[in-house]
């Protein structure tokens, strides 16, 4: 798995609590073991249409990265007007230049626009063995996003422990 690349999994939502709810569904997949290494978060719009990322996961988990590429992904798709501090917070550079090269404007139109279609989304970015899981992670979903990103699974992950030590 040391050189597979990584893939983006989106799922859109009419509302937070399914989102949520595919969101324990995939911690229980990783629970037991049917799901390696991600990285994931359900964003909400607030009443403004701000994007927020609530912060419910924890750095100890083995096996779950922190919250800093699903950051780092928001911060490449939507301006910086519409997305919540939180959501910018911690997003250092290499996570970032990982991300951004791996997707075209195309797809950054195309992200930007089925986040706005819903008001919730879960975002996974993981190993491609995630795949064979989709239809359970995005069971809830009204549409669903699955896209190959041309980032290495060991680069990504050297560069989140990077950015991390980075982070106050």
């Amino acid at each position: 798995m040391a050189d597979e690349r990584l893939v983006l999994y989106l799922g859109v939502y009419a509302d937070a609590g399914r989102a949520e709810a595919d969101y324990h569904d995939l911690v229980t997949l990783h629970n037991s073991g049917r799901v390696g290494t991600y990285d994931a978060a359900v964003v909400a719009k607030d009443e403004s249409g701000r994007v927020d990322l609530p912060e419910h996961r924890k750095k100890t988990k083995h096996g779950v990265w922190t919250g800093i590429g699903i950051g780092a992904l928001l911060g490449i798709v939507f301006p910086p007007s519409i997305l919540g501090s939180a959501v910018v917070a911690g997003t250092a550079g290499g996570v970032i230049g990982h991300l951004r090269k791996s997707l075209s404007p195309d797809d950054v139109r195309e992200l930007g626009a089925a986040l706005d279609e819903g008001q919730a989304a879960l975002l996974v970015v993981g190993s491609p063995d995630l795949r064979v899981q989709t239809e359970r992670i995005l069971s809830r979903a009204e549409r669903r996003i699955v896209k190959p990103l041309d980032v290495v699974h060991r680069e990504f992950a050297s560069a989140l422990r990077d950015d991390e030590a980075a982070t106050p």
